[in-house]
């Protein structure tokens, strides 16, 4: 992409997704801005479907977004949701999320490079991708076990100390 000195910027989107690790479902939505509403939002369309309506427990893995932090985010949730268990990951395990896993492949073969015409342009290119993964997906092979886990703390805790 060649940025001259007429380049304009278009502005930007929020592309929030869900993803469900068992069924390889993916749920996503674009939006003007980020924040509670529309976090809440994709929360509603994931858990208006079945199972997940019905289910006895529905956990969401999140990261420390704003949206979803804490107690606070937790209980506005599940007072619409009582099935809903909202999951914190630390801070900075965002890898330990599967939906990152998607968000990586989204960037490598839609975002990049950024050169939309507009926000229409890259919305629709986002939901087609969206809608075409979803047609070929399969779960991830998840390979890190708690073995792994409990290695790589001792592993950081040894090279803090250090």
């Amino acid at each position: 992409m060649r940025v001259e000195h007429e380049y304009v910027r278009a502005g930007a989107l929020v592309y929030l997704a869900a993803w469900d690790v068992r069924r390889a479902r993916l749920f996503g939505r674009c939006e003007a801005r980020g924040g509670i509403a529309p976090f809440d939002r994709l929360v509603a369309d994931v858990m208006s479907h079945a199972p997940y309506a019905s289910a006895q427990r529905v956990f969401w893995v999140v990261d420390n977004c704003s949206s979803h932090r804490g107690q606070k985010a937790a209980k506005r949730l599940a007072t619409r949701w009582p099935n809903l268990i909202l999951v914190h990951l630390p801070v900075h395990a965002s890898w330990l999320n599967q939906i990152e896993i998607y968000f990586s492949i989204l960037q490598r073969k839609v975002l990049t490079p950024n050169d939309f015409d507009s926000l229409f342009a890259l919305e629709d290119r986002i939901l087609a991708f969206q809608d075409r993964y979803q047609q070929h997906a399969k779960p991830f092979e998840w390979k890190f076990t708690r073995d792994d886990l409990s290695k790589l703390l001792v592993k950081l805790t040894l090279a803090r100390a250090a």
